[in-house]
């Protein structure tokens, strides 16, 4: 076998006796391509002279259809006769006969155009050089058992002449050229073509642009050695890999090499002959019929000439088992000749008209086992087979249908609704042996044809007689029955069950849209499967089957009484039952419920999903919207998983679930009383329940709670051993009781949020110490006068909120900063307070283990300023604050204090601020956000932090002088600032990795001036303005 490579080709050693057609068809798909690309063509019109062959018409197909079926058109040319085939095409070939592909001759005009401008004297003697050593390697490599794959390298030369006779007598004759243009010009039959040159150790055959060697003497492996690749691919593993190729990939891997030719066209892969809706012509189906005559498959289905294909089908292919056919017209004589196809097992017709649609249709086939005549048009049908096990005659336009089938097991005669009640019956009882029978749309059906095809059909186990309006069962007794499908039936009603119930067998039943059905009672052993959906007035459901596993029950408005017993019901789903009140279950393996917007449903069904209710192994219960729900009370050992959303009438929680996992109670906002006792929950959001006041919880896996917004909560015992969270915010009946049980039943807790809880006092506070791990705690927008129980119980504190706290009093926060309390304390929020400006300036020149600092809105706070000569400010050393003297190095290391932690401060809206001074003496190197916005009286800001990274004085409309020096400050908010754009621009000129500056809404500042700004601080990369010009 040979591969072609890029540019790169071989021939085998020897050929087939239909190789030249084969490579005919190749060379005009080759040569259909360069029309369509708009390629060089190939003698003196632009094509080569190939004997015509007969074409497929294109015109009537897409573009997909299109290239299929030119493949199939390449693959029947592939098999023809090689030797007529050979003498029609005149075409350059090789030594052994193998036609040179024309993808190849037509590269070979590109490169004799690029030989232009070359003397004719070099041109010449490379052309006969390089042919003659082409052609003995060539020769040479055609016995080779092994495919050579050459990759194509820059130093690796490619241009190779080969006349036309060089594949006959190993020959070449020299270009033409025209010397008065300078270029060459091959001769009229002269084939120029790109191929790589082939080295070995005994013949140098490569060339350079002098005609030179390799470069070297020769002596050892050449470049192309070095490059070269073998593989193996045995016929077996080729004839493997093919077989999962469908026939168009299988039409492309024949033009690959011979190799692949022969082995796609192995009658293996032929056996099944796919024509459908494909444009294919008598004489050329003959032919593959010809050529395949084992074939055992035929798909016929759209093409044209229907009749005179499928009689060459019926003639030639003598193994033929099954056969497909439509969209045509097939004459009598084809239904006579299917006795001479003695394999035939299956014949399928879809959408043809048998004879001329006037006359009788007879078929008859002794071993004929699957017929399907769907969508047929034919007057009257006499069917004889003997062996016949399946037939379909659905939607057939058929009046009269005569059958002699002993051995039918299918029947199908679905929508023919030209049949008469008397045709259909006596198709039917003619057929002893029948086990599934299709009747639906067929309106003519009565109970009397029922009776005598249940009389005579006794092993019948299908049934399906959907929208037949005369159907009503209740005379038809089908004991083996299996399946039962009765869709859009007006005569099935209440009564029809008695009849149902008889088929002691059946195990799928169907019922939809039986608008007159009112009650269904039945007790069938085997049922699994039950359907009811759009039962306008059914009413009653009353199921006892021990195999039910699937019950479909919608839309049904008038439904209001459910029992089932099952032991193998695993999943029900009633959704939008809305006058449903009564629901009894005895399912010992129901595991889901789902009664969503089952909005009459009372209490009493909590009996139902608790234990001894019948669902001992429930796991999951929605009961989303179920508005007639007051009082729940749910005592499962199973349960997992509990919703009640949207339930807005319940007043009345109670889960004693100890495996209870996860419950939803969105929407309960009437809930007054809720007991958890015990569950398994690990969170629990009681948050939207607002009228809760009595809450139990017993919860020995809950980490997380949260009762924010409970505020008539009073009494609430919390006994959570693993709780570390807790969310009482708003909870403004709390009491000191209840938090020290709390803190006695919950001694893991590390987060407790208090805010709003106004009934919280001194004595609930003490309680904390029960809680070692306390890290968080927020008391804020409460009436505490006294820090002191926090300060004695809650040594491990890292986090406290103390917000509009208006109660403490200036000497509250003495022990934090006198007296040491809280030593790992870390944020504190003071916003909103009354504390003087004393007790700030204590607290932030003592409290230096702080991170995080809220001020925010404290009206008694002045100027902050930390460089002032105050008392409190000589504490610290004395130095030059001169900006002019400041040196980060410098002055940081002569500061003998430690530096104070601080790094973000928030004194947001606190209007009687009107500077702020932070010098290098402050000693805030770790400080990176400051936050002094809506501070409508700040004027000056003079800041010099070396960590420095966010300022914000956004609001500060009496900002207007700006000093500073921050060397990592990358965001600058000054939005609605009076400060001037010279102000700014000094700024930010000690700002080298500022990133981000906002100046919208400043009155001073111009958009015009962004430019100056921005080459004031060139590592601007956003700047927010407004459009503003200067006047």
């Amino acid at each position: 076998m040979r591969i072609w490579c890029c540019l790169c080709f071989t021939f085998d050693d020897e050929e087939g006796p239909d190789s030249k057609g084969y490579c005919e068809a190749m060379r005009d798909e080759t040569l259909e391509n360069d029309a369509h690309s708009g390629g060089v063509g190939i003698g003196a019109n632009g094509e080569d002279p190939v004997e015509a062959a007969p074409t497929f018409d294109y015109g009537e197909l897409d573009i997909h259809d299109r290239d299929d079926t030119r493949l199939f058109e390449e693959m029947i040319r592939a098999v023809e006769d090689g030797e007529a085939a050979g003498e029609a095409v005149n075409a350059p070939v090789s030594d052994d006969g193998v036609v040179v592909p024309v993808a190849l001759r037509r590269s070979s005009l590109r490169f004799a155009q690029r030989l232009r401008g070359e003397s004719s004297g070099s041109v010449t003697t490379v052309a006969t050089d390089v042919s003659e050593n082409a052609m003995e390697d060539c020769n040479r490599d055609w016995y080779s058992k092994r495919a050579k794959v050459y990759s194509v390298s820059h130093d690796c030369h490619y241009d190779t002449l080969m006349s036309p006779d060089a594949g006959h007598s190993g020959s070449s004759e020299p270009m033409n050229f025209d010397f008065t243009q300078n270029r060459g010009v091959p001769s009229e039959d002269a084939i120029v073509y790109h191929n790589l040159i082939w080295n070995s150790s005994n013949d140098e055959t490569s060339f350079g642009s002098n005609s030179g060697g390799d470069g070297g003497d020769g002596s050892g492996p050449s470049k192309s050695d070095d490059l070269e690749v073998r593989m193996d691919l045995s016929d077996d593993l080729l004839h493997m890999v093919l077989s999962f190729l469908g026939h168009v990939d299988l039409c492309r891997a024949a033009m690959v090499c011979k190799q692949w030719r022969t082995a796609s066209a192995h009658e293996d892969f032929w056996r099944y002959l796919n024509f459908e809706n494909r444009n294919v012509t008598v004489e050329q189906f003959e032919d593959m019929c010809h050529r395949y005559p084992n074939a055992v498959e035929v798909n016929l289905h759209g093409a044209p000439s229907l009749h005179y294909l499928v009689m060459k089908a019926v003639s030639s292919l003598r193994n033929l088992e099954t056969l497909t056919l439509g969209r045509g017209q097939l004459g009598d004589p084809f239904f006579h000749a299917l006795t001479d196809c003695n394999l035939l097992r299956s014949l399928n017709v879809n959408d043809a008209t048998l004879g001329n649609g006037m006359q009788e249709i007879p078929i008859n086939h002794d071993r004929l086992q699957n017929l399907q005549l769907v969508k047929c048009r034919v007057l009257r049908i006499s069917i004889r087979c003997p062996e016949l096990q399946t037939l379909s005659l659905k939607r057939s336009n058929m009046g009269q249908a005569v059958l002699n089938c002993p051995l039918l097991r299918v029947l199908d005669i679905a929508s023919c609704h030209k049949l008469s009640d008397a045709a259909i019956r006596s198709a039917a009882i003619s057929c002893p042996q029948l086990e599934s029978l299709d009747m639906s749309n067929c309106s003519c059906v009565s109970d009397e044809t029922l009776r005598e095809i249940a009389q005579t059909c006794a092993n019948l186990h299908i049934l399906d007689a959907s929208y037949c309006p005369n159907v009503s069962l209740e005379s038809v007794r089908l004991p083996l029955l299996t399946e039962l499908r009765l869709h859009s039936c007006e005569g099935i009603t209440s009564a029809s069950m008695a009849a149902i119930s008889y088929s002691y067998m059946l195990e799928v039943l169907e019922l939809n849209n039986c608008n007159l059905l009112t009650t269904v009672s039945l007790d069938l052993p085997r049922l699994k499967s039950i359907s009811l959906v759009h039962c306008r007035k059914f009413v009653d459901l009353n199921l006892r089957s021990a195999t039910l596993s699937s019950i479909m029950v919608s839309n049904c408005p008038s439904l209001h009484r459910i029992s089932i017993t099952s032991n193998s019901l695993k999943k029900l789903a009633l959704l939008r039952q809305e006058n449903l009140t009564t629901l009894a279950l005895q399912c010992q393996c129901l595991q889901e419920v789902d009664l969503t917007d089952c909005e009459s449903l009372t209490n009493s069904i909590c009996e139902v999903f608790s234990d001894g209710g019948g669902c001992p192994m429930l796991r999951s219960l929605i009961l989303d919207n179920c508005e007639g729900l007051t009082t729940v009370r749910f005592c499962s050992t199973s349960l997992l998983s509990l919703s009640l959303v949207g339930c807005r009438a319940i007043t009345s929680l109670d889960l004693i679930c100890p495996y209870l996992e996860k419950v939803c109670l969105d929407g309960c906002d009437h809930l007054e009383r809720a007991s958890f006792f015990p569950v398994a929950l690990r969170s629990l959001n009681l948050g939207i329940c607002p009228k809760l006041s009595i809450l139990k919880i017993e919860a020995p896996s809950m980490v997380s709670l949260e009762l924010k917004g409970c505020g008539v909560l009073c009494e609430a015992s919390i006994n959570c051993p693993l709780l570390t969270s807790l969310d009482a915010s708003f909870c403004s009946q709390l009491k000191d009781d209840c938090l020290s049980a709390t803190a006695a039943s919950c001694p893991l807790i590390e987060s407790l949020i208090l805010m709003s809880c106004p009934s919280v006092g001194s004595d609930g506070l003490y309680s904390l110490h029960w809680l070692p791990n306390l890290t968080v705690l927020d008391l804020s927008y409460t009436f505490l006068m006294d820090l002191l129980p926090v300060f004695q119980s809650c040594l491990q504190l890292k986090v406290l909120k103390l917000q509009a706290c208006k109660y403490l009093t200036d000497d509250s926060l003495e022990p934090l900063y006198k007296g040491g309390a809280l030593p790992m304390l870390q944020e504190l929020d003071l916003s909103y307070g009354t504390l003087c400006q004393s007790a700030i300036e204590d607290l932030l020149a003592c409290c230096t283990h702080l991170t995080h600092l809220s001020l925010n809105g404290c009206v008694n706070m002045h100027d902050l300023n930390w460089g002032g000569s105050d008392g409190r400010a000589s504490e610290w050393p004395a130095i030059n604050s001169s900006r002019a003297s400041f040196s980060l190095e410098d002055n940081y290391a002569a500061i003998e204090q430690p530096n104070r932690l601080l790094q973000n401060l928030n004194c947001v809206g606190c209007p009687n601020i009107k500077k702020v001074h932070i010098p290098p003496m402050a000693r805030c190197s770790h400080l990176s956000s400051l936050n002094l916005s809506l501070s409508a009286n700040l004027k000056e800001v003079d800041i010099a932090c070396f960590n420095l990274g966010v300022l914000n004085l956004s609001n500060c409309y009496s900002l207007v002088i700006l000093k500073l020096q921050c060397p990592r400050l990358t965001s600058l908010f000054l939005q609605s600032c009076n400060i001037n754009e010279e102000a700014v621009e000094a700024a930010i000129s000690q700002c080298n990795m500022l990133e981000t500056l906002d100046v919208r809404f400043c009155p001073k500042v111009f958009s015009i001036s962004m430019g100056r700004l921005r080459g004031a601080c060139p590592s601007l990369k956003r700047v927010f303005s407004s459009l503003l010009s200067s006047s």
